[in-house]
C-alpha cells in the first residue's frame, strides 16, 4: 500500500512522498451484480429493501465480495448516465450505499480497481461520490491512490484535477500546505507538475491570505522548470490587492505589463476599485490604459468602476469624459453608472445637477433609481441642510417599493444632527441643539421599527452630536448600547467621547476613554490628541499636556495648528516663552513659520508685546520674508502699549535684512 516519509526540497518543509501503490485488481462485473452485503445497502432506500445475507466465508473473502458489489453498483449507476454526460464529465452517481459501511481501505481498493478494470471516468465518478462524505473527503491517501491510478492509465489531466481538488479541500481544514507538499511530491511518482496545478495552489493561498507562501509556490514553480503564465502573475496581484497591499500589487502588475500579460475584466474591476479606495486612482488609470493597449476590451462594469473612482476623488469632469468614451464604445450606462455620477456630484455640492441626472433616471424606460441612488441624493440634500427635500425623497423611495438601508437612515440622522448652526456648538458654550437632535432620534427610532440595524457609523453620528452638546450621559448610553449590540467602537467614536468630556471640562473621564482605545485596537490620531491636549490646557495641566504632545510627535503624527498654538500660547500666558519655543522647535520649517506668525498675532491681540517681540526676532532668524499681517498686528499693539522701541528695533533689523 502507501508509505509516507518526511522530505525537504526547495524550501518546502515536511514534504510528503509515497511509494507506488500496489493492489490486486478485482474482476468487475459491469451492468449487474450478484453479491450484496447487509451493511452495504442504505436502509433508507426503498428500492433496495431486501438485502441478501452473505454466505459464511473468511473475512478477506467477505471484503472482496463487498468491494465487488460496490464496483458493480458504480458501473451500473454510471452506465445509466447519458453518453454525452459520461464523455464530458464525471457524472453524479446514485448509489444505494451506506458510506459508514465502507472502510478507508475498501474505498481505496474500489477506486483503484475501477480505474484498472472499468476506466478513469468510472473511477472518478466513485471518487466524486465518496468525497461528498467527510469520512473520505478529508482522507488524503484516498486522493493519492486515485491520482496514482489515473497516472497508471496515463490520464494525467484527470490526475491533476484530483490534485487540485485535494488542495482546495484540505485548505478547508487547515492542511493546505501539507496538500501542496504532496502535490509537489507526486512529481516523483509520474505526475509532471503543470502551471495549472501550481496556479491552483497560488490561488488558494491568496484566498487564505497566505501571500508569502503563494510567493514560495511561485518561486518553486520556476525552480522546477514550470513557466508561470499570465494567470500566475494575475493570482499574485489579486492576492496582494485583496489584502490592500498596493505597493506589492503594483510590483506584480508592473511585471505583468512588462511581459505583455493583460488582466481579465473581473481582475480589472477589482484593481480599479481597490486602488481608488486606497487613494491610488491615478496609478490604476495608467494601468487601465496599458491594459487596453495590450488587448483588454473594457466592459460596462470596468467603465462604471472607473467612473466611480473618478467621482470619489472629485474628478467629475473626467468622469463624464469617461462616460462619453464608454458610450462611444457601444456601452449603455446602467443604474450603477448613473448612481456613481449622482453621488460624485452630490459630494461636490452640485446637488441640483445631480437631481437633473436623477430625474433622467426616473424617466428612463430601461433603468430606475435603486436604494443607493436615492441614498446618494438624500445625502446630498442633507449636506446642504435641505432636509425637507431629503425626507420627500425618502417617502418617494418607499412608494416605489424600495426599502431604505442603514446608510439611508444614517444620512438623515446625520443631517438633522448638523442642521442649522449646529456645528457652532464648538464655539458657543450656551448653544442648544436639542430640537435637531430630537429629530435625529426620531429617525433612529424609525430605523429600528423598520427592522434596519444601525451600524457603528450610525452610533458615531449620534454620539458626536450629543458630545458636541455636552450631553455626555446620552453619549455614554449610546456607546454602551453599541457595544452591547456587538458593534466595535472606532477611532471616531472615542475621539467624539474625548472631545465631549474635554468640552465639558471633565478631563479625567476623557483620559479614561483615551486609555480604553487600545481595547478595541483603535489608534489615536492628531485630532484625538489635540482634543485631550486642549482639555488639559483649559485645566492648566500643562505638564500632562506637554507629555501628550511629545508622545504624539514621537509617533510621527503632525500636530494640528490649533493644538500647536494652544499649547505654546498657554506657556506664554505663564511667562514661559522658553518652553513654548522648545515645543515648536520639533516642527518642520514651514509649519514652524506658520505657527509662530499666528502666535505673534495672538499675543499682540492680548497686548503681550514683550513676549511677541521675542518670537518675532526668532521668526526673522529663520525667515526674512516678513508676513505683512503679522507685522501690522505687532506694530499696532506696540503703539497702543507705548512700546515704540520694539517697533524701531524690529524695523531696523528688517530694513538691514539681518537674519
Amino acid at each position: 500500500m502507501l508509505s509516507f516519509f518526511t522530505h525537504k526540497s526547495h524550501g518546502f518543509k515536511a514534504k510528503l512522498s509515497l511509494n507506488p501503490v500496489s493492489y490486486t485488481p478485482l474482476k468487475i462485473l459491469c451492468y449487474y451484480h450478484d453479491t450484496t452485503d447487509n451493511n452495504l445497502i442504505d436502509n433508507n432506500n426503498n428500492g433496495c429493501n431486501t438485502p441478501i445475507s452473505p454466505p459464511p466465508q473468511k473475512q478477506h473473502l467477505e471484503q472482496q465480495s463487498l468491494v465487488r458489489s460496490i464496483c458493480s453498483l458504480v458501473c451500473e449507476s454510471y452506465s445509466q448516465q447519458a453518453p454525452h454526460v459520461r464523455l464530458l464529465q464525471s457524472p453524479s452517481l446514485n448509489l444505494s450505499v451506506n458510506p459508514d459501511s465502507l472502510t478507508h481501505d475498501q474505498a481505496i481498493t474500489v477506486v483503484a480497481s475501477l480505474a484498472s478494470e472499468a476506466g478513469s471516468m468510472v473511477a472518478l465518478s466513485f471518487f466524486n461520490w465518496a468525497i461528498g462524505f467527510p469520512k473520505f473527503r478529508y482522507f488524503m491517501r484516498f486522493y493519492i491512490v486515485c491520482a496514482t491510478s489515473l497516472i497508471g492509465n496515463e490520464n494525467f489531466e484527470r490526475a491533476h484535477g484530483v490534485m487540485d481538488c485535494m488542495v482546495r479541500v484540505f485548505a478547508e481544514i487547515g492542511r493546505f500546505k501539507e496538500a501542496v507538499n504532496m502535490v509537489i511530491e507526486m512529481e516523483n511518482h509520474g505526475l509532471v507538475l503543470t502551471v495549472r496545478t501550481l496556479n491552483c495552489a497560488i490561488g488558494v493561498a491568496g484566498e487564505m491570505g497566505l501571500v508569502d507562501y503563494a510567493e514560495n509556490v511561485f518561486d518553486e514553480m520556476r525552480v522546477r522548470g514550470v513557466y508561470p503564465n499570465s494567470t500566475s502573475y494575475k493570482l499574485m496581484a489579486i492576492a496582494y490587492c485583496r489584502m490592500g497591499r498596493i505597493s506589492d500589487t503594483d510590483r506584480w502588475l508592473k511585471d505583468m505589463v512588462r511581459r505583455g500579460f493583460v488582466v481579465d475584466n473581473a481582475t480589472c474591476t477589482l484593481m480599479i476599485s481597490t486602488f481608488c479606495e486606497k487613494g491610488f486612482a491615478s496609478r490604476v488609470f495608467w494601468y487601465f490604459d496599458k491594459w487596453v493597449e495590450l488587448g483588454l476590451k473594457p466592459n460596462l462594469i470596468n467603465f462604471t468602476s472607473l467612473i466611480n473612482g473618478l467621482c470619489k476623488r472629485g474628478s467629475i469632469k473626467q468622469a463624464f469624459e469617461m462616460l462619453e468614451e464608454m458610450v462611444k464604445k457601444g456601452w449603455k450606462p446602467n443604474v450603477y453608472t448613473h448612481t456613481a455620477l449622482i453621488d460624485g456630484l452630490c459630494k461636490k455640492g452640485w446637488t441640483e445637477k445631480a437631481f437633473r441626472l436623477f430625474l433622467k433616471l426616473v424617466r428612463s424606460d430601461d433603468y430606475k433609481p435603486n436604494v443607493h441612488t436615492y441614498t446618494s441624493m438624500i445625502h446630498g440634500y442633507c449636506k446642504e441642510d435641505k432636509l425637507n427635500r431629503a425626507e420627500m425623497l425618502l417617502s418617494r423611495m418607499k412608494e416605489q417599493g424600495l426599502v431604505p438601508n442603514t446608510k439611508t437612515y444614517t444620512c438623515l440622522i446625520d443631517g438633522h444632527s448638523k442642521a442649522g448652526s449646529f456645528e457652532k456648538a464648538y464655539e458657543f458654550d450656551g448653544f442648544d441643539g436639542r430640537a435637531d437632535t430630537r429629530q435625529a432620534l426620531v429617525f433612529f427610532s424609525k430605523m429600528f421599527k423598520a427592522g434596519v440595524q444601525p451600524d457603528m457609523h450610525t452610533y458615531n453620528t449620534l454620539i458626536a452630536a450629543f458630545s458636541r452638546q455636552r450631553r455626555m450621559e446620552e453619549s455614554e448610553k449610546l456607546f454602551a448600547e453599541a457595544v452591547g449590540l456587538g458593534l466595535v467602537p472606532t477611532k471616531e467614536t472615542y475621539t467624539s467621547m474625548i472631545c465631549g468630556y474635554c468640552r465639558d471640562r471633565n478631563v479625567s473621564l476623557a483620559l479614561k476613554f483615551f486609555n480604553r482605545m487600545s481595547d478595541h485596537a483603535c489608534t489615536p490620531d492628531s485630532l484625538t490628541y489635540g482634543a485631550l491636549i486642549s482639555g488639559l490646557c483649559k485645566e492648566s495641566k500643562l505638564d500632562e499636556a506637554c507629555q501628550l504632545y511629545e508622545a504624539m510627535v514621537d509617533k510621527g503624527l503632525s500636530p494640528r495648528e490649533v493644538t500647536r498654538l494652544t499649547l505654546a500660547y498657554e506657556y506664554c500666558k505663564q511667562d514661559d516663552s522658553a518652553t513654548a519655543m522648545i515645543i515648536l522647535e520639533r516642527l518642520d520649517k514651514r509649519l514652524w513659520i506658520r505657527t509662530v506668525n499666528t502666535l505673534i498675532r495672538k499675543l499682540c491681540s492680548e497686548k503681550k508685546v514683550g513676549m511677541a517681540v521675542l518670537f518675532f526676532h526668532k521668526l526673522l532668524d529663520k525667515d526674512q520674508n516678513v508676513d505683512r499681517v503679522t507685522l501690522t498686528a505687532f506694530t499696532t499693539a506696540c503703539y497702543e502699549s507705548n512700546k515704540y522701541a520694539f517697533v524701531s528695533d524690529l524695523s531696523e533689523r528688517i530694513s538691514k535684512g539681518i537674519g
